[in-house]
């Protein structure tokens, strides 16, 4: 199926450059970009060209002018292939529009992951404003071996079908299960369950552990070696926020060689970034196929109810109530308000984070940029809306912390090739080049900041000015694009 997948692909690629090859100097191309500064990371093209677009596909790089229906000039702007976020939790075009304006053109649900696929690729079909795609969501499989409840699961996907269900949702719903043991024959149903979901369209396997951190290590190896046998890539939130967790994921990958990638390093990892960083590297140079990925800011979002404050949560984690933000009022929490909270359940943002580590991880080199957004709500943590454009702000334009090449890279090619070997697709993602997807987004340098904060809530990031999605412009000027839908599924290799 995969290499189907590919061929088909690549004689499409082939059947637009040949048809235009095969046209006169005078071509009209549908889009062109003109005059912009164009950055294609995999190639290090960085000059001024114009790019030609022709339906959904990249047609024409050129020092020379090109006619197009559409002529936009882009002089003064960076003309980028499409941000790809590895790392989001919101389901809907409401995070999305928001993800848009922060220069994402791919946006993928892969630490949790998503139940019922199959139904959940058919319920997006021709309604996102970006890509979208999703990894198996290991607990919820998990959930479905172990109870015994049909009519538990049968509601929990009526109401997934309906849109009703979110990942708080599901989460809540399913943390009750993890203290089980689980039993053997459970275990094989579990297995079952994750390959199904993969023939769904599954991008590899969601194993956020931390949300279920008394699952045995014999259970989780067991899932590793499902993932090396099938050269599956396993993202996980690793059990605690501590050096001995990382190593536990790293060993598994390396003993069962399981594809790794381990979301948000920053806060698994906390003010160990270095050595954590260090273990991927020294894995990396061993040939072994693990990576890493941060956000930008210095706190965390997650469900109070989560088992992340379970007895012993400041010493874990280094922090006390005061460093606890509710996201539906804004509130600092005290002890009274916390355990008022736990009880009634929510987000709160975690202020667990100093500014240094999160420079050691942005300079890291091959560590990639992902949001871990949140679903929408007005006071959500800023990274819902702003990790992108925060990072070519702050971190390359104000702070030169790294040069912005380097940060395009983090954005772009690095995420598309880490995910080729799962989504085949994705090799046409994340490059300025002929036949490449027309997948772009266009920014002022000079001005592209987040304009989200803690204490004001969301708001849409400034600076850029253009996103093309699938050769359609779904921003323009700085302005939503309104009812149009170009944002196409993405589906792992093992989609039947």
């Amino acid at each position: 199926m995969r290499f189907r997948m590919i061929a088909l692909a690549l004689l499409q690629v082939i059947f637009v450059v040949t048809s235009i090859c095969a046209q006169s100097a005078t071509l009209e191309f549908d889009i062109v970009l003109s005059g912009g500064r164009v950055i294609d990371p995999e190639t290090k093209l960085d000059a001024i060209r114009n790019v030609g677009i022709s339906q959904n596909r990249i047609a024409e790089i050129s020092s020379e002018p090109l006619r197009g229906k559409q002529v936009i000039n882009v002089a003064g702007l960076v003309v980028a292939p499409g941000f790809i976020d590895l790392h989001v939790h919101g389901r809907s075009n409401k995070e999305q529009e928001y993800q848009l304006h922060d220069g994402l053109t791919t946006a993928l649900e892969l630490e949790w992951g998503i139940e019922n696929l199959k139904e959940w690729y058919a319920s997006r079909q021709s309604k996102a404003l970006i890509n979208y795609g999703a990894s198996v969501c290991w607990p919820y499989e998990r959930f479905k071996a172990i109870n015994t409840d049909g009519k538990i699961v049968k509601d929990m996907k009526e109401t997934s079908m309906k849109g009703e269900a979110t990942l708080a949702g599901m989460q809540d719903r399913i943390q009750h299960t993890y203290t089980m043991d689980i039993l053997p024959v459970q275990m094989n149903t579990t297995l079952e369950n994750i390959k199904q979901s993969l023939a769904e369209g599954g991008i590899g396997i969601g194993v956020p552990i931390g949300y279920l951190p008394k699952t045995k290590p014999e259970e989780m190896y067991e899932v590793f070696k499902l993932a090396g046998e099938m050269n599956a890539l396993v993202y996980t939130h690793v059990r605690q926020p501590d050096i001995i967790s990382i190593q536990e994921v790293i060993n598994n990958a390396v003993l069962t060689k399981a594809p790794l990638h381990i979301v948000h390093i920053n806060s698994m990892s906390l003010g160990h970034i270095q050595m954590a960083i260090d273990m991927v590297n020294l894995a990396r140079k061993n040939k072994f196929d693990i990576a890493t990925e941060l956000y930008p800011y210095t706190a965390g979002s997650t469900r109070i109810q989560s088992a992340m404050f379970d007895d012993g949560w400041q010493q874990r984690l280094g922090i006390d109530y005061k460093d606890l933000q509710w996201v539906a009022t804004g509130e600092r929490l005290t002890k009274e308000s916390f355990e008022r909270y736990r009880k009634e359940g929510g987000v709160v943002i975690l202020h667990v984070m100093k500014p240094e580590w999160i420079n050691t991880g942005i300079a890291a080199p091959y560590v990639m940029i992902a949001s871990d957004g949140m679903p929408y709500a007005p006071l959500a943590h800023p990274r819902t809306s702003g990790t992108f454009s925060r990072v070519l702000g702050k971190y390359v334009r104000e702070e030169k912390l790294i040069d912005l090449n380097t940060a395009i890279e983090k954005m772009t090619i690095l995420p598309a090739k880490r995910l080729e070997g799962i989504a085949p697709m994705m090799r046409f993602k994340g490059r300025i080049q002929v036949g490449a997807d027309a997948d772009i987004t266009v920014f002022n340098p000079n001005t592209v900041i987040d304009k989200s904060s803690f204490d004001k809530g969301l708001a849409f990031s400034a600076g850029v000015e253009y996103v093309i999605v699938n050769g359609v412009l779904a921003l323009k000027n700085g302005k939503t694009v309104s009812n149009i839908f170009p944002g196409q599924p993405i589906f792992g290799k093992f989609k039947k």
